[in-house]
């Protein structure tokens, strides 16, 4: 018998935060439900030593990531980008290519917009894609419905943030599982 080949494993895995930045996060609907679950996979992804990048779009216009986020990212640096997908941010996925990460967590803003066409292209390139639908948002419910659907049917694994953080756990009893489970409550 085998698992399926889409769970998570922690070896394969890195988690791609984008654009969740300070002017444009105001706008978003569910603002506080993005910010409370992507610090939730952040701090599940330093638990269990998976590697973590975000990106800022335009930052001199859109300003910086999200204070409370930026604070659990502390050593990381930020991956400037002018383009909507991550494909034009520097060499992000050739690094992903060469340190043979092949599952990718995107999470952020906006969904129809720079996280759809990430998602899109990280598809387009071999990528296997899981996207935390309670860790993403647009300005509009219908913007945003429409994007989870369409990633959906060319891919993406529209699944949420605590699927993701059990699903690289991948057992209980740990003092990895301890440590999640107090994040995820």
């Amino acid at each position: 018998m085998q698992r399926n080949p889409k769970i998570l494993n922690r070896n394969k895995t890195v988690l791609l935060i984008v654009d969740i930045q300070e002017k444009i996060l105001n706008v978003m609907q569910h603002k506080e439900r993005v910010i409370d679950n992507t610090i939730k996979l952040i701090n599940g992804f330093k638990i269990l030593g998976i590697p973590v990048y975000y990106t800022e779009q335009y930052p001199q216009g859109l300003g910086e990531t999200e204070t409370s986020i930026k604070k659990e990212l502390e050593l990381i640096e930020a991956i400037q980008k002018m383009s909507f997908s991550c494909y034009g941010a520097e060499d992000l996925f050739y690094e992903f290519k060469k340190k043979n990460y092949s599952q990718i967590v995107v999470c952020g803003i906006e969904t129809h917009v720079c996280i759809q066409q990430t998602v899109l292209d990280l598809l387009a390139n071999g990528f296997q894609v899981n996207l935390p639908a309670d860790a993403v948002s647009s300005r509009k419910e219908l913007d945003y419905e429409i994007a989870l659907r369409r990633m959906g049917k060319n891919g993406a694994e529209i699944t949420t943030t605590e699927s993701i953080l059990f699903e690289l756990l991948n057992v209980c009893g740990t003092q990895e599982f301890k440590d999640i489970l107090k994040i995820v409550k």
